[in-house]
């Protein structure tokens, strides 16, 4: 991937974001992987020379490394940071690099270091609890040790004091320890195995030339077409609804339809591969052509 420096960081910045310390190591794919759309990974596999970054979007990604520091200076005797385990399963070699493993004589507990934002922490990610749950699962297999604990320690980048005195549920400090569901090891493996058949799909499909599955809704974090009945020259609508007949039998005299079109927020503005997807480009073509 070409990083490039369009608001001229400092070159001490760029030089860090040019040599990355994350690998996946010998493994297909990695947790976090696993848990990505299979088309924007097949993607991202095909065209990796032809992608390109600014420094500015990466810049976050520091604090992720500079946590590993803080982690290494900051551990106790019982406390394993940073280890990368490898298992195999149906043909697919599995990594995840634990950030930290708490070890007491009754099982771990297992961190992972988020750089986040407030309101990811007040919605918890479901992604997080996949992750984690696939890390206990590693855990488990390689080490044969038992995990008792999940929990995610976010550093919230853009904590308020403020807000954290006048929003209910807001976090109370810049740091928030949240404590993750473990799943049993079946439904972790099972989890695993769903997962890798829809990745296994996607390769298959890139290397025999064929369509790559589409990204699903959740995937593309859409927001489907609304109508809003509002009054003729009024700001706020009345009500809103999910298909256009719906809103038209709620109509009042004086009443109009205002058509929200819908969105595909990662696609937009958070897929780095967005420029090769047919996918992205026939959703832009069909909003262009209804307009």
């Amino acid at each position: 991937m070409k990083i490039t420096n369009k608001y001229n960081l400092p070159e001490t910045i760029v030089n860090v974001l040019k040599r990355p310390t994350y690998s996946k190591g010998a493994a297909h794919i990695s947790a976090t992987g696993l848990l990505t759309s299979p088309r924007i990974v097949q993607l991202q596999r095909i065209h990796a020379d032809e992608l390109e970054a600014d420094a500015s979007e990466m810049v976050w990604s520091l604090f992720g490394t500079a946590i590993h520091g803080v982690l290494e200076h900051g551990k106790d005797k019982h406390h394993t940071v940073e280890e990368r385990l490898h298992a195999e399963i149906d043909g697919w070699q599995i990594s995840g690099a634990i950030d930290l493993q708490r070890n007491y004589e009754d099982g771990v507990i297992i961190s992972d270091y988020k750089t986040t934002g407030a309101w990811s922490v007040m919605n918890e990610k479901k992604d997080w609890e996949y992750q984690l749950n696939i890390y206990a699962w590693l855990v488990e297999r390689v080490k044969g040790s038992n995990v008792k604990g999940l929990e995610i320690v976010a550093i919230i980048r853009d904590w308020s004091r403020r807000d954290s005195i006048n929003k209910e549920g807001y976090p109370e400090a810049p740091i928030k320890v949240l404590e993750i569901p473990l799943w049993s090891y079946e439904e972790r493996e099972d989890f695993i195995r769903e997962k890798i058949k829809l990745h296994s799909a996607a390769q298959f499909a890139a290397e025999t030339d064929d369509e790559i599955p589409h990204c699903t809704p959740d995937q593309m974090w859409e927001k489907p077409t609304l109508w809003a009945v509002k009054k003729e020259g009024g700001v706020r609508a009345k009500s809103v609804w999910q298909t256009e007949e719906e809103a038209k039998n709620a109509l009042s005299k004086g009443d109009v339809i205002e058509v929200r079109p819908g969105e595909r927020t990662r696609c937009a503005t958070f897929c780095n591969v967005r420029d090769f997807c047919s996918q992205w480009r026939e959703f832009n073509e069909g909003r262009t052509s209804n307009e």
